[in-house]
């Protein structure tokens, strides 16, 4: 294991953070902060408690996963489509380092970002409601899952893309609905019976549920169904970058 390489990777996606601190960490602080005024405060003070929580502290963890979800997958995707885009992923791609070292090094950047996002949020939503965890490791490992699955999705998109405009269309297209219609604002026991069964097929309700119950020791679907979907989402997403570096899909684009 080149572990050279790897840090060499990893130091500069994260300086690209730290060179763009306002993109890059401000940014959705600040916009997560605007949801907890808008649903805590607004809609939170005409709706008590939802499943025994206040609506203010039951937010709190599908706000937090709705940020790390699509930081982490843009800024895995973005980190690897850049060096497509001026043509230095020549030279990664000539240097002694093999392509599961690459992606140790952009995915374990982009997962690191987005994991500091999420805490910094965390961090944050204590100035707005009460919270009290759980299983606080639960949550931790929750939250590094889902950071390092979704930066490996990010990276298949970033390999995939062709533009900038198709480096956007999944997070914003399809990752967002699918976290807001995922009961990351409200539980989806509040659903209608037919709508209930139709969310469950949204895989992110089953991150949302099991994250939420790390916080408050309740679910919409059972612990279980939750950890398997995050491990079979990693299992695909790992088999698919394998695919690509094997067949050189779109590598050298």
């Amino acid at each position: 294991m080149n572990w050279n390489a790897i840090a060499a990777i990893y130091r500069f996606e994260m300086a690209r953070t730290f060179r763009t601190l306002v993109q890059s960490v401000i940014s959705p602080v600040l916009s997560t902060s605007l949801y907890f005024i808008v649903f805590g405060a607004a809609i939170g003070s005409r709706i008590d408690q939802v499943e025994g929580v206040s609506y203010g502290a039951f937010i709190v963890p599908g706000l937090i996963m709705l940020t790390v979800l699509t930081q982490s997958t843009s800024n895995a995707s973005f980190g690897i489509y850049f060096p497509k885009f001026i043509g230095t992923v020549y030279e990664l791609l000539s240097a002694p380092i093999s392509f599961f070292e690459i992606v140790i090094g952009y995915v374990g950047a982009a997962a690191t970002k987005a994991f500091m996002i999420g805490m910094i949020i965390f961090v944050t939503a204590h100035f707005f409601v009460d919270l009290t965890i759980a299983h606080p490791v639960w949550m931790v490992l929750f939250l590094l899952l889902t950071c390092i699955s979704f930066a490996l999705l990010g990276f298949i998109i970033g390999i995939w893309a062709g533009n900038f405009e198709q480096l956007q269309l999944v997070p914003m297209l399809v990752i967002t609905p699918l976290v807001f219609l995922g009961g990351s604002f409200y539980s989806i026991s509040m659903l209608p019976p037919v709508w209930q069964t139709i969310t469950l097929f949204n895989p992110v309700v089953y991150l949302i549920s099991g994250f939420r119950w790390a916080f408050f020791g309740q679910a919409d679907v059972a612990l279980g169904w939750s950890i398997a979907a995050i491990i079979l989402f990693m299992t695909a997403c790992l088999l698919t970058i394998g695919w690509i570096f094997r067949t050189g899909y779109k590598l050298r684009s």
